[in-house]
């Protein structure tokens, strides 16, 4: 057993897939799924149901799940220990709604225990409106969605401000168009039996990958809304289809059932400028790329 298999356990864990764990980790499937079974055979028990593409931790994987968030914390304190960065002063980070939801409290806690003396402030917003502020210095770094290739072609200006910035995928997040309970199944937009689409603001990408699709084949309107919880009790009347990714769904405990339909997969990139990287930021770098993996599972247990 080593740090890196526990890393590789912990992205499929969160991911519950393969081929998803494998961005994560900057790793090819074949080979996430033969270290995957390299521990299985360590540990001589099975931590993963397989069904399908689909990976469900068995029993023995959710008893292993603790041990290795613990291990990876340790790991980390210990670099930190013989290797200390010695942060200081202040680390402005922007965010998605989602992903501060989802992926970034075991990431933040893990920060503010290790680094007391450095303030983080936290900034909310979409990831047009993020990305620029990054580059104006408004910001350190931000968490923001990647826009596929077609969109990013398609609007040249938000194209050239992401190749004006460093950029590293942290995240890979499962789009979803979430249906009203009872809604048949749908293979496009055509499909759809309900009057719009909720989504957040315009610059979320979320929302502009759904728009997309749905003008693919149908003329759809918008509705915008503020939250998430929102936008799902939008979906609740039954006449509209939200959009969101499915970590912040599995989340939310909704009390009645939806239906949902998969966009596809969207990286979470972390994007800050190139040549400047304070101690502050190569601090909360270190506990991000240790935390990754771990903050969905420990929010939702």
């Amino acid at each position: 057993m080593d740090l890196s298999s526990i890393e590789i356990f912990l992205a499929v864990a969160s991911d519950r897939s393969v081929t998803k764990a494998a961005k994560a980790v900057g790793r090819v499937p074949s080979n996430v799924t033969t270290r995957i079974q390299q521990l299985e055979e360590d540990l001589d028990v099975s931590l993963f149901s397989r069904d399908g593409k689909k990976m469900t931790l068995t029993r023995e994987g959710e008893t292993f799940l603790s041990y290795a968030n613990r291990l990876m914390a340790l790991a980390l304190e210990a670099r930190q220990a013989v290797r200390p960065l010695a942060p200081s002063g202040t680390l402005r980070v922007g965010t998605m709604e989602s992903t501060a939801a989802s992926r970034l409290p075991a990431a933040l806690t893990q920060f503010n225990q290790m680094w007391p003396d450095v303030s983080l402030h936290l900034t909310m917003g979409a990831s047009r409106d993020l990305t620029r502020d990054v580059l104006s210095d408004a910001l350190d770094c931000a968490l923001i969605a990647r826009p596929p290739k077609t969109m990013r072609e398609e609007d040249a200006s938000f194209d050239a401000e992401l190749k004006a910035l460093e950029m590293e995928p942290v995240f890979v997040e499962d789009l979803l168009i979430v249906l009203p309970s009872g809604h048949p199944s749908i293979k496009s937009a055509a499909d759809l039996r309900v009057g719009s689409l909720a989504a957040l603001e315009p610059g979320c990408t979320y929302r502009r990958i759904a728009e997309n699709w749905a003008r693919k084949s149908s003329d759809l309107p918008t509705t915008e809304l503020g939250s998430y919880h929102a936008i799902l009790a939008s979906v609740a009347t039954g006449n509209t289809a939200g959009v969101m990714p499915r970590s912040v769904l599995d989340l939310m405990h909704w009390p009645t059932s939806v239906q949902t339909h998969q966009l596809g997969p969207v990286e979470t990139l972390l994007v800050y400028r190139k040549n400047d990287r304070p101690s502050a930021f190569n601090a909360f770098h270190e506990v991000l790329s240790a935390t990754k993996g771990r903050d969905v599972r420990l929010a939702t247990n």
